[in-house]
């Protein structure tokens, strides 16, 4: 990861501003991902636990951490997504649970002590942006998680985002040709499209290697979507009736953790233990 790449992608969710709260309700299917994201965090997290928050944006799975009982550390390598994150959390009962809030690169957690912290929260797809560094992110995400604590994350998904981006990747062909595209399609690595949002993809089986070889065990996966990918007229006809909305999101995050459909939305949530 260089320093162009840091930088690149800091300016990217300093512009992206308050969208990046709304993105989660902006659309059924973001709606959708919220629910599968936040069930997911709450197998993990238990009242008391401290949790480090890498990459918490505006705030959003704070406001959970903090519903589950826990007490946050929040960063974020963006400075405009910290200072929104003062903003929608701190009018909020939430702020209570909220230690301290610092820019913090994914890269470096030095500043951290090892066996710090019971939980730690890495949603958003921080992991994603740390490209060639991924494995010493992570390595350091899991020295400061208490033994048998958890580090939760999610990244982007390479096959789920092809899948639901094919029109962008198709226009992203048309400006920097097949064969950078076939790079992409074959590496995972936004960096050879045009697209501004570079990051590096993943498919679950890297996932579980990049784990292994942290030292870390996966212990649940999920997709961030599957049937709620499309079909948003479908979407919003059954999300009017809260019974039957209630009911698709418990078949929806139950298929998102099949086997078959890990890489079939445009996220992939983990939970990794530390032995």
């Amino acid at each position: 990861m260089t320093a162009n790449d840091r930088e690149r992608m800091r300016v990217f969710y300093d512009e992206l501003g308050e969208g990046e709260w709304a993105r989660f309700e902006a659309s059924p299917r973001g709606r959708v991902a919220y629910e599968v994201h936040r069930q997911f965090l709450d197998r993990f997290v238990k009242p008391g636990d401290h949790v480090l928050e890498v990459g918490a944006g505006p705030g959003r799975f704070t406001i959970d951490l903090a519903r589950l009982g826990a007490t946050v550390d929040v960063t974020d390598f963006s400075p405009v997504q910290l200072e929104l994150h003062r903003q929608h959390v701190g009018s909020t009962p939430a702020e209570g649970a909220v230690r301290s809030r610092e820019i913090l690169d994914i890269c470096d957690t030095s500043r951290y002590d090892d066996n710090d912290y019971d939980v730690v929260l890495a949603y958003g797809g921080p992991l994603s942006y740390a490209f060639e560094e991924a494995a010493d992110a992570l390595t350091g995400l899991l020295r400061v998680t208490k033994p048998d604590g958890f580090v939760v994350g999610s990244v982007m998904s390479w096959l789920g985002s092809w899948r639901f981006f094919l029109r962008g990747a198709i226009e992203d062909m048309k400006a920097v040709g097949e064969d950078a595209i076939d790079l992409m399609l074959t590496t995972g690595d936004l960096r050879h499209s045009q697209t501004s949002h570079v990051c590096q993809m993943y498919r679950a089986r890297d996932v579980a290697n990049l784990v292994a070889a942290c030292g870390g065990e996966v212990v649940a996966m999920s997709a961030s979507n599957w049937a709620s990918l499309s079909d948003t007229d479908v979407l919003e006809e059954i999300e009017a009736n809260p019974d039957r909305w209630a009911r698709f999101i418990r078949h929806e995050i139950n298929a998102c953790a099949e086997p078959g459909a890990l890489d079939g939305g445009t996220h992939l949530l983990f939970a990794a233990r530390k032995p």
